[in-house]
């Protein structure tokens, strides 16, 4: 396959996985998916965190497609497919796990409203501690922090998180 044809497979997979991560991300994680999940709405105590097998299972479709495309003989399209799905896995690497939860330490300092607003919104997905409740289910687009914030309000903050040291307090107005 033509890189001119390829290309634009490889940018309109890591689009649509986006929709097939907010899909995973409110009905599986947060739905049967929770025993997994749940640990990343918890502390983290270590490098690790039972949630990150999800990454593991979303590279499998990724190695199949790139291993068919590249060594099986199966259409070519199936490569850049692959790679989609891998760029995309990387993207959210660097978004979520680097910048938004600073698994890796970096000194990045979200400049643009872009990535205020999405920075911002996974945080308000985090104030809830429990499977149901939350709000913001995207990684790389999401509602803008007012409208998140109102919906949490008009849930009447169920299952949100206290403040560290108020655990009276309700946490967002």
């Amino acid at each position: 396959m033509h890189w001119t044809t390829g290309l634009p497979l490889f940018f309109a997979t890591i689009l649509a996985m986006e929709l097939v991560a907010y899909v995973a991300h409110r009905w599986v994680m947060h739905g049967f998916g929770w025993f997994l999940h749940e640990s990343h709405h918890r502390p983290r105590t270590g490098h690790w965190e039972l949630n990150d097998l999800y990454a593991v299972i979303f590279a499998i479709p990724s190695f199949i497609l790139l291993l068919g495309g590249v060594q099986l003989g199966w259409w070519p399209g199936f490569t850049w497919i692959g790679a989609g799905i891998a760029g995309y896995g990387a993207i959210y690497f660097g978004f979520h796990d680097v910048i938004v939860h600073r698994r890796i330490a970096t000194r990045y300092l979200p400049k643009s409203s872009y990535m205020k607003r999405i920075i911002q919104a996974h945080r308000l997905h985090h104030v809830v501690e429990t499977k149901a409740g939350t709000v913001s289910f995207g990684f790389l687009w999401a509602p803008r922090p007012e409208v998140l914030k109102a919906e949490l309000k008009r849930r009447q903050h169920a299952g949100v998180r206290a403040p560290a040291g108020r655990p009276d307090a309700v946490p967002i107005d």
